[in-house]
């Protein structure tokens, strides 16, 4: 025989909401269990009968019989936190993990993990994890910079900064490159398309079919791109497509060109031909900025939706997936604005040299 189970006596406030928590329609299964146990002991229900009709331990009719008893229906609605609290660390433990993170490396790797800083300093790894979060710290990641030492770096930024947020009146201003050695690339397998609950799939080894060069111009007013496809990237096709660009752009219009130092850009005849052509004017980037040029977030944008991803047979294929792209592009073109101004850019760059100890000076 069951052992009878200790009157509870229900609130009439609680009883109603009781109740439609048991009918169980659109309440969670186990709101729908603790009602039951809470309504079969008020009605007088043995611990163990409850437990055989539900399907439950004994030991989980005590627990939530317990709980309406001392706190009635807000005691069954919510859960307590389980397990024991993480264990707390002092501040030296702390402030020991930040140095050692930032400061040092282990014998055996070029950064820490969780687990390796864990056993270096007797702690959990969770904790670690909990400490980098908080300070922010990252030792999985690192990011690439190069700081330019082009001695008219300032004097650059400003010229070309100005040019995207104040272009000259009677003028068009293009920022223009060559993304070379594209690879038309064709894989060895077909892949598997994308379907639900599996993204698409790509072979990792690929048939080289040739490389191209693309050319591109982009209005930074308008961001309509004037492109050519080339195989090679000499002084010779850029010339010939200086010449392009002038051919599609009204001739009572000056014609500003942003570009970097490449040595092709600057071949003496090239200037030649530019001053047999006064309306147009030339702007180089610092060395090793080419991140202020505007045309690199369009070649980013071509790499990612484009090309990645694309198979190539030949490189007539690739030209023409370039070329479809361009004029997709074209028919709807919306400019990159810029929105950094030189002193902002040169501020942070000064920031940067004082940091890595290579002096304060832009320019030097």
């Amino acid at each position: 025989m069951g052992v009878t189970a200790p009157r509870i006596t229900i609130k009439d406030e609680d009883r109603e909401t009781l109740e439609r928590w048991a009918r169980g329609r659109t309440v969670p299964v186990r709101l729908v269990t603790r009602a039951r146990i809470v309504l079969a002991a008020a009605a007088g229900a043995s611990k163990k009968g409850i437990a055989r009709e539900l399907g439950i331990r004994r030991e989980t009719v005590n627990l939530w019989e317990g709980r309406y008893a001392a706190r009635g229906i807000s005691g069954i609605e919510k859960d307590e936190p389980r397990g024991a609290p993480p264990r707390k660390l002092d501040d030296d433990a702390i402030a020991a993990i930040v140095k050692k993170t930032t400061q040092e490396t282990p014998v055996n790797a070029t950064h820490w993990s969780t687990r390796t800083m864990a056993e270096a300093l007797g702690t959990s790894h969770s904790s670690v994890g909990r400490i980098w979060r908080k300070h922010g710290l990252k030792p999985h990641l690192f990011r690439t910079f190069k700081l330019s030492k082009d001695p008219r770096f300032a004097e650059k930024v400003e010229d070309v900064v100005a040019l995207y947020m104040s272009p000259p009146e009677n003028a068009i201003v293009f920022s223009v490159d060559e993304k070379s050695q594209i690879q038309a690339l064709d894989r060895t397998q077909p892949g598997l398309p994308l379907k639900k609950g599996r993204c698409g799939t790509m072979t990792h080894d690929y048939k080289r079919n040739g490389t191209t060069t693309l050319f591109a111009a982009l209005c930074t007013l308008s961001g309509y791109i004037i492109s050519e496809c080339m195989p090679r990237h000499r002084h010779q096709e850029w010339l010939k497509f200086l010449k392009k660009i002038d051919a599609n752009v009204p001739k009572d219009l000056d014609v500003h060109i942003i570009c970097d130092n490449y040595a092709t850009h600057k071949h003496p005849r090239v200037q030649r031909w530019i001053g047999r052509n006064p309306r147009f004017h030339v702007h180089f980037t610092p060395t090793s900025a080419s991140w202020l040029n505007m045309v690199e977030r369009f070649f980013r944008d071509l790499t990612d939706k484009q090309i990645r991803r694309g198979v190539f047979k030949s490189v007539d294929d690739l030209n023409v997936a370039i070329d479809d792209y361009i004029a997709g592009h074209n028919q709807n073109p919306k400019p990159f604005i810029w929105t950094k101004s030189a002193r902002d850019i040169l501020a942070k760059v000064m920031r940067a040299r004082e940091a890595f100890g290579t002096g304060g000076s832009t320019t030097a």
